[in-house]
């Protein structure tokens, strides 16, 4: 059968997936907050609602990829009275586990089910359809809505109740940011011993000291000019501590490798 599908939130990540459910054969609802955002998707078969509200009442299938914790129980509070007993919301946003856990008890009220579903991989990974997905919830909703998020996903995993996908890329983004400010400091060592950079990371990159953190700052002119990557990258390590406790040892380990970087990306000084 086919699943009527919405989705809100069309940003960096979310367009190409909402890109990926429409081109894969399922009717698509859209609806934003601003209407130039709905413009690369006239004239094809996506459909668009004037509120939430209306895709939720038009849905079976709802993802959701906006920013943070606030964006995310904003569109809830409107979305789940207006979806029918059955349907599920499925929360791509990198947000707070407790967030996540929460609307599903607030939505299991009205009979709609709630599960979280980030992504790794980034905007043209999920133009090619090969996003890891990270999943948490009820296995019969997970199975219900695989059909949808292999569309876009390449990896599916299914780690546990609902809030275990968020766990899973709190850890996955908080180990790059640290992997990010420990390609940081090798590189300013190369520096101050004299090491031409361009050699430097040529030669790590080949080697047993290679990371895709390195490749990450190796691409970029200067921490600043990652500030808006650096600033979700602080959000996701920020929750990690939220969930895991700022004095947990893992934590503070990964904090450490992670600031550096962190506070010269977001100019802390």
């Amino acid at each position: 059968m086919t699943i009527r599908c919405g989705f809100i939130g069309l940003g960096d990540q979310g367009a190409p997936i909402a890109r990926r459910m429409i081109d894969g054969g399922f009717p698509v609802t859209l609806w934003a907050r601003r209407p130039e955002t709905l413009e690369p998707y006239r004239g094809g078969n996506a459909r668009f609602a004037a509120t939430i509200e209306e895709l939720g009442s038009a849905s079976e299938h709802v993802g959701l990829c906006v920013v943070d914790d606030n964006d995310v129980r904003e569109v809830c509070d409107k979305l789940v009275p207006a979806m029918a007993p059955g349907s599920r919301i499925v929360i791509h946003s990198t947000i707070n586990p407790d967030t996540c856990r929460d609307i599903e008890r607030h939505a299991g009220t009205r009979g709609v089910h709630v599960i979280d579903a980030p992504v790794s991989g980034g905007n043209g990974v999920a133009a090619a359809g090969t996003l890891t997905v990270m999943v948490g919830g009820d296995p019969d909703v997970v199975a219900a809505a695989r059909p949808v998020l292999e569309t876009f996903g390449k990896l599916i995993l299914h780690l546990g109740a609902v809030g275990s996908g968020q766990h899973a890329k709190l850890i996955n983004n908080t180990l790059l940011t640290g992997n990010i400010g420990l390609a940081h400091a090798a590189l300013l060592a190369g520096d101050r011993l004299a090491v031409e950079r361009e050699t430097l990371v040529e030669l790590l990159l080949a080697s047993s000291g290679r990371s895709y953190g390195l490749e990450v700052r190796a691409r970029m002119t200067s921490p600043q000019g990652f500030a808006r990557g650096g600033a979700l990258l602080a959000k996701d390590l920020r929750l990690l501590g939220e969930v895991l406790g700022e004095d947990d040892q893992a934590f503070e380990q990964l904090r450490n490798a992670s600031a550096p970087f962190l506070d010269e990306a977001l100019e802390k000084h």
